[in-house]
């Protein structure tokens, strides 16, 4: 920000401070009590107190923003009371907010990931707010156990012998590392030795887990042969750990997971699989064909899969570990397990996102709805959406705005597909009398916060990641963009 300074004097700045209204003044002044109620007059007084300071702190150099209103002549009572209900406001309200996902990318990390299904939603509504049978057994009278609601549909939907839950997938690995392979080697391709984010790398999660990481192959060739010579009387765990978010391309090799799993049982070891992105079903999208499900990874060999359930599977944040009973039964002992459990709501949400499957309805989980959505069925939303902003743009009667549907492909995100698009069709936005930099911020500025894509010098709006009525949001908040706000 560039400032436009006034310099004061000495004895500017000294009628300045002693202008200063006592606490007890400003607690008490209107503008503060709606603060008092809402926050407690205890908080309202230390950010008084700290917005003092940093105007004293400002005074002390003699030095002021002049768009700020202050001067040597102006009351500074008047500037407390715009800087602290500015900072008053903002300390009120939720930072925790919904916001309409018009980016793109359906599985956003950064936006909460896979918004949940309607089915899921009422569940955790519906026992959020009293008491539920979270680890209480009706049957028996006593206690129960939490895992147990959604081990049966776990199971059904895999294959597998036994599922456990944690609160993500990079927990789920390090329990199961923890007490499958703790004081012993780990043996994983040089080609897979990936990081998720900054804070989930395989090597850290290893060497935390107490194995010991055995690498073998190279970046982009690792054959089973390069395992069978790493094998060792240590050797506990094979390790398969899915790319995710990037691509090796070009003169590559792997070991297959048939191959994997022979050798694995051959030698009396566990053969895990790190999935990922937990996907349940066939996508319907031509890419996705060779993605393998959860099922599968077992079928094909794989003794331990763990995966996610808030990407590809579209359901709340967590991880599963699926397998056979004897080693889920080892982890659900484990003093880590209970450090690393999921509480009821998310436990309800999963459950409903299961069943969802369970009954042939995945069609319903807003994810995979967004991910199959044809290019002519977002033509249509990109449209419908578009000629409600030209008639908005037209009654406004402002000529700075151009409004027309254009070519947006998506993208799934979540790490998952990184070099894979999603064709469609979205609204673009631009204005001659603002930046699109601008135009995005106003968006996002908006009662119900907009977050857009920018292409150049137009704002995109992706009608592939908006739920159902989320257009109507859109034409609220563009129609505060040509009142003027935020702009």
């Amino acid at each position: 920000m560039a400032y436009n300074t006034i310099y004061m004097t000495n004895t500017d700045v000294k009628a300045l401070l002693r202008s200063i209204p006592p606490m007890e003044e400003l607690l008490n002044a209107d503008w503060a009590a709606e603060f008092n109620a809402r926050m407690g007059r205890e908080q309202v007084k230390t950010i008084i107190a700290e917005t003092i300071d940093a105007i004293r702190h400002e005074l002390s150099h003699a030095v002021h923003d002049a768009d700020d209103g202050m001067h040597p002549k102006a009351p500074v009572g008047e500037l407390i009371a715009i800087r602290a209900v500015a900072l008053l406001k903002m300390k009120a309200s939720s930072t925790l907010k919904q916001v309409v996902n018009a980016t793109g990318v359906v599985i956003h990390t950064n936006l909460g990931r896979a918004p949940l299904a309607g089915e899921a939603v009422r569940a955790v509504s519906g026992l959020a707010g009293g008491y539920n049978t979270l680890e209480y057994s009706l049957e028996k009278g006593g206690r129960g156990g939490r895992n147990s609601h959604v081990e049966w549909l776990v199971c059904c939907l895999t294959g597998a012998e036994a599922a456990l839950v944690v609160n993500n997938n990079a927990a789920a690995v390090l329990l199961a590392l923890s007490v499958v392979a703790a004081g012993r080697e780990v043996v994983v391709s040089a080609g897979e030795l990936v990081e998720i984010g900054g804070s989930f790398r395989i090597p850290e999660i290893l060497a935390f887990s107490g194995a010991r990481m055995v690498i073998v192959g190279c970046t982009n060739a690792t054959r089973i042969g390069d395992y069978r010579d790493a094998i060792t009387e240590n050797t506990a765990v094979l390790l398969k750990v899915h790319p995710s978010n990037f691509r090796v391309e070009g003169f590559t090799a792997s070991a297959s997971r048939e191959e994997l799993g022979e050798l694995a049982r051959g030698r009396g070891l566990v053969f895990m699989e790190d999935l990922g992105s937990g996907l349940l079903c066939q996508l319907g999208v031509s890419f996705a064909r060779e993605e393998p499900t959860v099922r599968a990874c077992l079928e094909g060999g794989a003794g331990l899969v763990t995966f996610s359930g808030d990407k590809l599977l579209g359901g709340p944040q967590l991880g599963v570990i699926a397998g056979p009973r004897v080693l889920v039964e080892k982890m659900r002992g484990h003093q880590l397990c209970r450090a690393l459990r999921v509480d009821k709501m998310c436990l309800a949400a999963f459950e409903a996102t299961l069943r969802l499957y369970l009954a042939g309805r995945q069609g319903e989980i807003p994810v995979i709805r967004m991910i199959e959505m044809g290019a002519g069925e977002t033509l249509r939303r990109a449209r419908g959406l578009c000629r409600r902003l030209k008639e908005m743009g037209r009654a406004s009667k402002r000529g700075d705005f151009v409004v027309e549907v254009v070519e947006a492909d998506g993208v799934i995100g979540g790490g998952a597909f990184p070099t894979d698009l999603l064709p469609g069709f979205g609204v673009g936005l631009r204005c001659s009398s603002h930046s699109a930099e601008k135009l995005a911020a106003a968006f996002r500025a908006a009662d119900v916060p907009v977050i857009t894509a920018i292409r150049g010098e137009q704002v995109i709006l992706h009608v592939r990641t908006l739920l159902d009525g989320e257009e109507r949001v859109i034409v609220a908040a563009f129609a505060g963009l040509l009142g003027g706000k935020g702009l």
